[in-house]
């Protein structure tokens, strides 16, 4: 009779796996599913237990401002990586593909606000694209009296446009034609 292999439990060595599996499921599933996905299945399509799942993240709040936390990180590390005048434009496309991609999480965050760590917030937004902006608006590739603060009310009003579209086929085009509205350059997401 075969021997069956069990799974090694590697305890705290696998943490650090555990916390990127759990994270990558989040995403995907959210996207997928929206606000109400059972966290029981974020944790089977992790391969963890749920017990490691809440060791983690002890709410859909806590996972979805780790989620926040990661984003801010590359737009940070990609602001630093994209000198010039191009910066903003960089910046605003992936700003958008998050707007697009995470809807469910933007949803639990603003249910979350007032619970929510200082580091995923609206000012860490604010101060992440303000020198971007100036430099796009110096090169005359953004309008001069955009100012931070209404980069975010555009972010606001985009997930408007993303939670209200019936078919998810149409939200790329629903959000380009409401950027283009305002404004082509913002458009521009390609």
């Amino acid at each position: 009779m075969p021997a069956h292999a069990t799974p090694h439990n590697r305890g705290p060595a696998a943490a650090a796996e555990n916390r990127a599996a759990i994270l990558a499921a989040a995403r995907r599933l959210f996207a997928e599913q929206g606000y109400h996905v059972p966290l029981n299945a974020i944790a089977k399509a992790a391969g963890v237990g749920q017990g490691v799942l809440y060791r983690h993240f002890p709410d859909r709040g806590a996972l979805a401002g780790a989620v926040f936390k990661d984003n801010f990180v590359e737009l940070e590390q990609l602001a630093a990586a994209t000198p010039g005048p191009d910066c903003f434009g960089v910046l605003w496309r992936r700003i958008v593909a998050y707007s697009v991609a995470s809807s469910a999480f933007v949803e639990m965050v603003i249910d979350a606000r007032t619970q929510l760590p200082s580091d995923v917030s609206e000012e860490r937004l604010i101060a992440l694209v303000a020198e971007p902006l100036a430099r796009a608006q110096a090169a005359g590739l953004a309008d001069p009296a955009w100012t931070p603060g209404d980069i975010l009310l555009v972010e606001h009003m985009l997930h408007g446009v993303v939670i209200a579209q019936l078919d998810p086929a149409d939200t790329m085009d629903a959000v380009r034609r409401a950027l283009a509205l305002i404004d082509p350059r913002l458009a521009d997401l390609d």
